[in-house]
């Protein structure tokens, strides 16, 4: 059993930690002006996930801290999506993606938004018809915590498309392996439902292949970004001409 201090410092740093992981990647992105090397998928996979985690909250009351954790981590995600998308490299191309409805490239943060609230309704309609069941309390606890775990996963994929970890902070990765692993021993030694332990340690091993992916890649700018600058001195120096 933990001293009451320990308990109490731990619950302080699970609320507040993980939404300050982001600030360091918000700032970079606005002072270069440039969103590039950060999947937006991220923001997308901490709003779904800590919405439906705090639905868990309503059938099983884990931890508050952990509640407090998924608020400030909405409010973090909705400015650093609101960040990206204003920093968003190559406006123009954004009508190119392959997604069914370009879901979540959308070009207006309206739309971000409208799709979120239509989310949260859907979500509280069936919390009312089925909150009850204590089957449904775990599914949504085991959504809400694998749709987290998977938050990696999206990086994973742009660092190795780019063949590079140009535009992500070493700084978000270190408090991703960091925070994780702090959460993982917190989610053991508080007993905290299942769904966290397991969801826990699967998105450590991720943070991990990430931390090999940077050692490997490094951070130097991708080809693609490179050739665009090379287009633009090209046709700055055509201009001046």
């Amino acid at each position: 059993m933990l001293p009451p201090w320990v308990s109490v410092t731990a619950s302080v740093g699970m609320a507040v930690g993980p939404p300050l992981v982001y600030a360091d990647q918000a700032v970079s992105i606005v002072r270069k002006k440039d969103s590039t090397g950060f999947s937006r998928d991220v923001c997308a996979i901490l709003l779904l996930a800590n919405i439906t985690r705090c639905f868990f909250w309503l059938g099983t009351r884990f931890e508050f801290a952990l509640l407090v954790q998924s608020i400030l981590m909405i409010l973090a995600q909705l400015a650093l999506l609101y960040i990206c998308i204003r920093y968003q490299p190559r406006p123009d191309t954004r009508g190119q993606s392959s997604r069914p409805f370009a879901f979540w490239h959308w070009p207006s943060y309206v739309q971000y938004i409208e799709f979120l609230a239509g989310f949260i309704l859907i979500s509280a309609i069936a919390y009312l018809i089925f909150g009850r069941a204590d089957v449904y309390i775990s599914i949504i606890g085991f959504v809400a915590l694998g749709m987290e775990s998977m938050l990696p996963v999206p990086q994973l994929i742009s660092n190795y498309k780019q063949k590079s970890l140009y535009g992500f902070r070493a700084s978000t990765l270190i408090g991703w392996v960091g925070g994780d692993s702090f959460k993982t021993a917190y989610f053991f030694v508080q007993g905290s439902p299942l769904q966290f332990k397991v969801c826990a340690l699967f998105q450590l091993s991720v943070d991990f292949i990430i931390v090999v992916q940077r050692l490997y890649y490094g951070n130097a700018p991708p080809q693609a970004t490179l050739l665009e600058q090379e287009d633009l001195e090209e046709a700055l120096a055509l201009a001046e001409e």
